[in-house]
């Protein structure tokens, strides 16, 4: 499997301003995980709680934001209200999800506000066909770099 990994990378193919590469998901995966140990509390963290927190973080991105897309549809785009409901229970479990997280409530949710810039960015390009710009792509990788910071930096420094 193949994802689009943006970045502004010199020389690689280049849409909408921005430049992107072919990256196969488990290296990424890996890479990102990688640099979340390297600046995490490896007392408390090993590689399989880092590598449950981002999946649980992914997991409430995509409740959060597909139940929000499914009102949306209903409310606003005047489809079923059955569609609207299945988003309200979506929704209801976006705020399950996050409790297993292995940090307190406002750290989680704090850190979760940087997954969810990304998540919806990547949401409005691959389910809405809007290309998020260079600062899109900026801003989202400030955000993603105060994820790994609040959520997985060594306490007690």
């Amino acid at each position: 499997m193949q994802l689009r990994l943006l970045a502004v990378v010199v020389g690689v193919e280049s849409f909408s301003g921005l430049h992107c590469v072919d990256v196969p998901a488990e290296r990424l995966l890996r890479e990102v995980l990688s640099a979340a140990l390297y600046v995490g509390n490896l007392d408390r963290m090993d590689f399989s709680t880092v590598t449950k927190s981002v999946l649980l973080f992914v997991l409430a991105g995509l409740c959060e934001i597909g139940g929000g897309w499914l009102v949306w549809q209903w409310f606003r785009s005047g489809r079923s209200v059955a569609l609207g409901a299945l988003g309200g229970l979506v929704l209801f479990l976006y705020g399950i999800v996050p409790t297993f997280q292995p940090a307190h409530f406002g750290r989680v949710y704090a850190a979760y506000g940087g997954v969810f810039v990304l998540l919806s960015l990547l949401w409005g390009w691959r389910i809405d066909g809007t290309a998020p710009d260079r600062w899109d792509v900026i801003g989202a990788s400030l955000c993603l770099s105060g994820v790994a910071v609040i959520m997985y930096a060594p306490r007690g420094l």
